[in-house]
């Protein structure tokens, strides 16, 4: 399962209850009341846990959580940078 499968499940499960019919890679989970300020939490939480690195108070902006697709690329920049320190 590849990232955005694994972040998409996530929020299907455990904010949309099983209903991710609407959700589209592009969906803001703030502007559609998808995701509150301890959703977030709950969110950054799991991607520490799955993913394995930390996600920093700065990296808590839109950009990086607002949809599935920022969230994506968020990972993707972060797995990239941790093994570029780890070549």
């Amino acid at each position: 399962m590849d990232n955005f499968a694994k972040i998409r499940e996530f929020v299907v499960e455990n904010f949309l209850f099983g209903d991710g019919e609407a959700l589209k890679y592009d969906t803001s989970f703030m502007e559609e009341g998808i995701i509150d300020s301890t959703g977030i939490l709950e969110l950054v939480f799991f991607i520490e846990e799955t993913f394995g690195f930390s996600v920093e108070d700065d990296e808590l902006i839109p950009e990086n959580m607002d949809s599935l697709q920022n969230i994506a690329r968020f990972i993707d920049r972060k797995q990239k940078l941790n093994s570029a320190k780890g070549a």
